[in-house]
């Protein structure tokens, strides 16, 4: 069951990442214009893949193209649900 189905809140967060060496993913809140302070590297295209699952993009074949398009073009973009422990984790 999803967080959302569960009934657990979530705070719906925009992910960036691009390739400098590694994965940079960048936290924007909702409005895109305010950026968390955490940024996380991640080492390869599998470790994104992960990233997105946990938090809550949805890895239908849609959600999966779109990600498997953005790693080619070595950066993009996404929406995570967080539940409110994974939110804090970015303050």
């Amino acid at each position: 069951m999803c967080q959302r189905c569960a009934g657990v809140p979530t705070k719906r967060v925009f992910m960036t990442f691009r390739v400098v060496q590694a994965w940079h993913c960048e936290f924007w809140e909702e409005d895109k214009k305010n950026r968390l302070p955490r940024t996380v590297i991640l080492r390869s295209d599998a470790k994104v893949f992960e990233l997105a699952k946990r938090g809550g993009y949805t890895l239908d074949i849609a959600g999966r193209q779109a990600i498997e398009t953005a790693l080619r073009k070595k950066q993009g973009g996404l929406w995570l649900e967080l539940n409110p422990e994974q939110y804090k984790k970015l303050q």
